[in-house]
């Protein structure tokens, strides 16, 4: 059985995978059963949530958390991967830019976009990761996707060195953005420097470095760090008898009958959480039913399994 269970704020530092990252809290805490949700380029640094035994299971029901990040734009170079991690050359000489002409700049972002796929990216057009076109000079047609930019905010410009805070939704590039920016300004820009700064509920300076956590870990104190399931997943939850929660594992049908109590409305499709009576969740589920129509003397089906924790 594992000895945590749960989600951590952790700090990954510039020039680690994500995976570098499991791999080091895997000796720490001597336990195999760790993952993380939201990776982050070797390139940038900050925030990464890690999920820990049972919770290992719901990353599918994190990613979709908006997130933040601190960039650091250069402007009057370009880079083919659009990051600091590519081949770098100069692409213009950078105007004269007032906090105004800035702003109309990043008017242009602001809200619900269409984005480019960068062609150095893990995304697939006909069966193949985007990057290894790239990396053998074959030109593919990337694809565009919608994304939403809840909040882009400028925090300081000194040229040619912009720096600014954007909040986005799920599947947004922010190197992609650094060179729409420059594209706008008309004098090229790259992603210079990366720092996630939130991530759904989470904000970095909750988060531990690997030292803390390994002093943590020592001190046997890491369950102060890593937050249970049940205070992370904010679906309504419906209370079952512990005969009912106790077939959940094998995917048994319940019912209304053994609903013993819920919190949270909920409509037909949307998540919820299934817990037993003292509130382990056992699984996630998709409601079939609104919170208005459970009546227990039906005895009806009141949900479709998407995931079991147990």
């Amino acid at each position: 059985m594992d000895r945590y269970n749960g989600i951590a704020p952790m700090i990954k530092e510039t020039g680690m995978t994500s995976h570098d990252v499991i791999n080091r809290l895997r000796r720490i805490s001597g336990q195999k059963k760790i993952g993380h949700t939201g990776t982050l380029d070797p390139l940038a640094s900050g925030l990464l949530l890690i999920c820990f035994g049972r919770a290992t299971k719901l990353t599918q029901f994190l990613t979709d958390w908006d997130k933040t990040y601190r960039a650091e734009i250069t402007l009057g170079s370009v880079s083919d991967t659009l990051d600091k991690g590519g081949l770098i050359s100069e692409s213009g000489s950078v105007p004269d830019l007032s906090n105004v002409d800035l702003e109309k700049v990043m008017d242009q972002f602001r809200g619900k976009v269409m984005q480019k796929v960068p062609a150095y990216s893990a995304v697939k057009v006909g069966g193949q990761e985007l990057y290894k076109y790239a990396r053998k000079g074959i030109e593919v047609e990337t694809p565009s996707r919608e994304i939403e930019i809840t909040s882009l905010k400028i925090i300081s410009y000194v040229s040619p060195i912009l720096k600014i805070d954007a909040s986005c939704s799920k599947g947004t590039y922010i190197r992609t953005l650094a060179d729409d920016i420059g594209q706008a300004i008309g004098c090229g820009a790259y992603l210079s420097g990366l720092v996630r700064t939130s991530l759904g509920p989470y904000e970095l300076e909750s988060a531990a470095t690997l030292t803390a956590f390994a002093d943590l870990q020592e001190a046997d104190k890491l369950n102060g760090l890593i937050r249970p399931i049940e205070n992370v997943l904010s679906f309504p939850t419906i209370n079952v008898r512990r005969p009912a929660a106790e077939t959940i594992i094998n995917g048994g049908n319940l019912r209304t009958c053994d609903i013993v109590s819920r919190s949270g409305d909920f409509d037909m499709n949307d998540l919820i959480s299934i817990a037993d009576e003292s509130g382990r969740i056992k699984a996630i589920g998709k409601a079939t039913c609104t919170s208005s129509e459970l009546a227990p003397e039906n005895n009806d089906s009141f949900f479709s399994y998407v995931r079991v924790l147990s």
